[in-house]
């Protein structure tokens, strides 16, 4: 465990890994396998032993974590804030020696009530986004739309990205996007730019109204799913474009809320997962009025992708040289409910 101590914020001595042993009774090695079944595959957490007492934490790590166990129970508490603050985790072999004497002061009853209190609040802290590895874990996810949903995204992403040399990703958070190539990743959110680290890319802190960088740092600017969570406001745009070398390329994806079956899986997925994104969706933009704002700043739309027919990624061309004159409308105008725009021509 000391040798480890500089690879993670948390080290766990793990009784069920390759090299590690649990000498201890039929009864309680059952019950710490159920434990750790219930609990690593309910909560989608890659670890073998989540109920070792045998641990290293960074101070910085724990300090941070608010913890409400009492019991037992904290033990797995602890783990899992620690992984949805971002925190790394690792495990290392240890051998369980049983002890020659005393008895447990456990009981079954309140054992099994506030380990079931702890799983019921951690299972919706880690389908929150407040889990730093939420997206991350979409990627997998054992639910066939969320799966496909992110795939998809990576896929459309990383293809128009394709090519540039100075990339930056606003508003990271722990998608696989960031892990994809060689990228600038920033967020506002610390929890997700620690989880990002293991993707080995250079992480800024910082907001989406004032990034930290010079004008024309970048060929590409990547910004999926950020501007619904943040209010419709001109800085935004400037600060995307300001970034963005004359003639280089922004991908910007936003639900397209003219499109019913996004409204209505938001609606479904609020009910589902009130603590997921669509708690978060504060600005609503609608392809026709987005793409009529976009041009009338001057820029060229080359393509709109669609993922599920309802998450649009634009991929948009900034002029190579001073904008031309155009019909600038305010960024409201981009919304679902500003007044309708002829509809934009798209190849």
């Amino acid at each position: 465990m000391w040798a480890a101590r500089s690879q993670a914020e948390v080290i766990i001595a793990s009784r069920y890994v390759a090299g590690g042993a649990a000498d201890m009774p039929r009864s309680r090695r059952v019950l710490s396998r159920i434990l750790n079944l219930v609990f690593g595959r309910g909560l989608s957490l890659p670890y073998a032993d989540l109920s070792s007492g045998f641990r290293l934490y960074r101070r910085r790590a724990l300090e941070s974590l608010t913890l409400k166990g009492t019991d037992f129970n904290i033990l797995e508490e602890i783990l899992i804030r620690a992984v949805a603050a971002g925190f790394t985790v690792r495990e290392v072999p240890f051998h369980y020696r049983a002890r020659l004497a005393g008895k447990t002061h456990a009981r079954l009853a309140s054992f099994a009530v506030s380990y079931l209190k702890t799983f019921g609040s951690m299972w919706r802290l880690r389908n929150s986004i407040a889990s730093a590895d939420y997206d991350a874990r979409a990627y997998d996810s054992v639910v066939p739309l969320q799966r496909y949903w992110q795939r998809r995204r990576y896929a459309v992403i990383t293809q128009l990205a394709r090519g540039a040399n100075r990339v930056l990703d606003v508003g990271c958070g722990s998608s696989r996007i960031i892990g994809s190539g060689r990228l600038v990743g920033l967020d506002i959110v610390l929890g997700k730019l620690r989880y990002a680290r293991r993707y080995g890319n250079p992480l800024v802190h910082g907001s989406i109204f004032e990034l930290p960088f010079k004008d024309a740092s970048f060929d590409c600017v990547i910004c999926s799913e950020v501007i619904e969570h943040v209010p419709a406001d001109e800085k935004v745009f400037s600060e995307l474009l300001r970034v963005l070398e004359p003639g280089g390329r922004l991908i910007l994806g936003t639900p397209d809320y003219d499109r019913w079956r996004w409204r209505a899986l938001e609606w479904v997925y609020g009910k589902v997962s009130p603590g997921g994104y669509a708690d978060e969706h504060i600005t609503h933009y609608s392809r026709i009025n987005l793409a009529a704002y976009l041009e009338g700043r001057g820029l060229t739309i080359e393509s709109i992708d669609y993922v599920g027919g309802s998450e649009m990624i634009f991929s948009i061309r900034k002029p190579p040289s001073a904008w031309p004159a155009a019909t600038r409308l305010p960024v409201t105008a981009g919304l679902r409910n500003a007044q309708r725009r002829v509809q934009v021509p798209l190849a």
